[in-house]
């Protein structure tokens, strides 16, 4: 049976380091298998369809390939349309009203318990807000992620411990989802 997959690759094209092009990410995904091989923007998005491995065989499959082709370590996180059209339909916010750039997603590599934010004091970043999902956290940050106190905590690493994570803007889980159910 072959699934429709969007690779959703970390810290990739940012202030000129750890440059991956998409056309070379896209003959590499095709060189591993991978048919109906897309690319979505230049940080870091690409469709494809396999019908072997499931999600982490074929983020680990991917990120070895970055590796040895262009010389860097690059974390990926491989989910199919299934997951992906969840998240976006689950949203906490009303997506609808607000403006792209004020909802985000963070995808993590493994499900993440309550826990792990406990410590956070939601009241006090007050607009912003965030609640967790399905291996996935949403951010709501009214004036955007470059100025939000809320992404800059929920980021740090000792949060993040043991986990890929990677945020996309509400356009691009949108266009995710769009281009993984094709």
């Amino acid at each position: 049976m072959t699934t429709t997959y969007a690779a959703l690759l970390r810290g990739i094209n940012v202030g000129g380091s750890r440059k991956v092009p998409m056309a070379d990410l896209r003959t590499l995904l095709t060189g591993l298998g991978h048919d109906g091989v897309r690319t979505y923007l230049q940080s870091g998005q690409a469709v494809f369809t396999a019908d072997h491995g499931g999600e982490e065989s074929l983020a680990a499959e991917l990120a070895a390939a970055i590796e040895q082709h262009f010389g860097f370590a690059v974390d990926v996180i491989v989910r199919d349309h299934a997951y992906l059209k969840a998240i976006a339909d689950n949203v906490p916010f009303p997506a609808a009203e607000l403006e792209p750039k004020q909802l985000h997603v963070t995808y993590f590599s493994a499900p993440v318990g309550a826990e792990r934010f406990a410590e956070i004091d939601q009241a006090a970043f007050l607009p912003e807000e965030f609640r967790l999902g399905d291996r996935a956290l949403y951010l709501y940050a009214p004036n955007g992620l470059g100025r939000s106190k809320l992404a800059e905590i929920l980021s740090r690493p000792r949060l993040n411990k043991g986990l890929i994570a990677t945020s996309r803007n509400w356009n691009t889980v949108v266009k995710l989802v769009e281009m993984t159910g094709d």
